[in-house]
């Protein structure tokens, strides 16, 4: 069985999307409800990597237009630091079933993540 660990909110509706896709297809899941635990920098870092720092921002969100950083020059250092106080900034939820990744809605990367041959 996969097991997948979902990094969101309870009051986000695309992480209350990723839970009930992976539960339908009986995956194991590991929530991490960003608002009582921030995510580790290194499991930031990973994400980051991956996709670039600007993909994981929801730029389109409340979260984004009310910090006004739409109209803010902010360094990248700066952004993390603002992630990790408030995780309504990213786009939700952030996927990882071992060495895969997915950020936001993306159904078909989830479905990839659960093809994955177990050895």
């Amino acid at each position: 069985m996969v097991s997948v660990q979902i990094f969101g909110l309870k009051s986000s509706q695309a992480t209350r999307a990723a839970e009930r896709f992976f539960k339908e297809r009986r995956a194991g899941i590991q929530f991490v409800d960003l608002k009582q635990r921030p995510m580790a920098p290194g499991e930031i870092k990973r994400f980051v990597e991956r996709f670039g720092l600007a993909a994981l921002i929801d730029t389109e969100g409340k979260a984004y237009v009310d910090a006004g950083l739409k109209y803010l020059k902010v360094s990248d250092s700066e952004l993390l630091g603002r992630i990790e106080r408030d995780p309504a900034l990213l786009r939700l939820p952030l996927v990882r079933a071992a060495n895969r990744l997915s950020i936001g809605q993306d159904e078909d990367s989830w479905k990839a993540m659960l093809a994955v041959p177990r050895p």
